[in-house]
């Protein structure tokens, strides 16, 4: 039985040194693409394109509506009072507050009702009540500087899994697949239905629709993905600078960049030469990613070998543990059974 048990615990350890040594084979990268983009030889990415999930920064630098407009809450007026009272001038920026009047200050009456008014019939609401602090004849300039309009465009949009954008009661905008030129024409056009010639800016706050991977084998116990947004500028070192380097079963000699390919072509393998990298400063295998690179980091062969050999062993000392378990508990039975015949006949 104990040659058996022997046998069976050699077998197991060839096999699991064999599956170890199996899966520590990965194919040897190429040698290196001198025509990659590096760290000293970067290249221009091509126009970006919004794609869904980005999220865009729109500001609205002009935004007034189409007449009749009727002034509402948070709206904004130009005011110039023509003669004013002496060394109390009333001229500037007045916002309508929320209860839809204008604050002309208290040497002019306080409060004055404008929402729901053009702007001329606001002007002549204006001046009726200037009339009563014994102004005579008050005239003023009265002019829509910005309306709450603008504060519905401007602000973050995310873009929508249907690659449309919201614009609040302006209803959205379709804008995926477009360069950001294209995206503020798109928003402009639309927006002419409300506003007269409107002007926008676009700018892409975070690029969500671009990444790269960083993987990181755990010789045997499975492997973390990370995705990192791809801004154009990122290498090697700085992809793996932010998932907060290498792990402790990471090899420095098996790092490569997996550059993704159309079906049907092969994928381009670049090796990473990390200690070159990290310690001389060379530059010639820190290449500059592109959106979909995976940067692949492989884990040291002896670790996957004793992950492979723990795995495999474990069930084997399980049964032994069982075996032995029973055979010495079987032992004590045995001892205890002699010692009463002993002490009782």
């Amino acid at each position: 039985m104990k040659t058996r048990l022997q046998l069976l615990g050699l077998g197991v350890v060839v096999l699991s040194l064999a599956a170890g040594a199996s899966g520590c084979r990965t194919a040897a990268p190429p040698m290196e693409n001198l025509q990659a983009p590096r760290e000293l030889d970067k290249v221009m990415h091509p126009t970006y394109r919004v794609e869904a999930p980005d999220v865009l920064l729109i500001e609205a630098y002009k935004g007034v509506p189409k007449p009749p407009h009727k002034i509402e809450p948070l709206d904004v007026l130009g005011l110039k009072l023509a003669t004013p009272i002496p060394d109390e001038p009333l001229q500037g920026l007045f916002t309508v507050d929320s209860d839809g009047t204008i604050d002309l200050g208290t040497t002019y009456g306080g409060s004055v009702p404008v929402a729901g008014l053009t702007v001329p019939e606001a002007r002549m609401a204006i001046e009726k009540f200037l009339a009563v602090t014994n102004l005579k004849d008050p005239k003023i300039t009265l002019n829509l500087s910005q309306t709450r309009s603008v504060q519905r465009i401007s602000g973050t949009h995310l873009v929508r899994a249907d690659g449309t954008i919201g614009l609040g009661s302006y209803g959205s905008v379709s804008v995926v697949g477009m360069t950001l030129a294209e995206v503020k024409k798109a928003v402009e056009t639309h927006l002419t239905q409300y506003l007269l010639e409107p002007e926008v800016s676009v700018e892409v706050q975070g690029f969500n629709s671009k990444l790269i991977y960083v993987v990181l084998d755990g010789g045997g116990s499975g492997q973390s993905v990370i995705r990192l947004p791809c801004t154009g500028n990122e290498t090697v070192l700085d992809a793996i600078s932010q998932v907060n380097g290498l792990s402790s079963v990471s090899s420095t000699n098996r790092i490569w960049v997996a550059r993704p390919a159309p079906v049907g072509s092969e994928p381009q393998i670049l090796p990473v030469n990390w200690n070159a990298v990290v310690s001389l400063g060379e530059t010639s295998t820190n290449y500059q990613l592109l959106p979909g690179d995976r940067v692949f980091v492989a884990s040291q062969p002896m670790v996957r070998v004793d992950t492979y050999l723990g795995r495999a062993l474990a069930p084997v000392e399980r049964v032994l543990g069982v075996i032995l378990l029973g055979s010495s508990t079987s032992r004590s039975l045995r001892g205890q059974s002699l010692n009463g015949n002993g002490n009782g006949f």
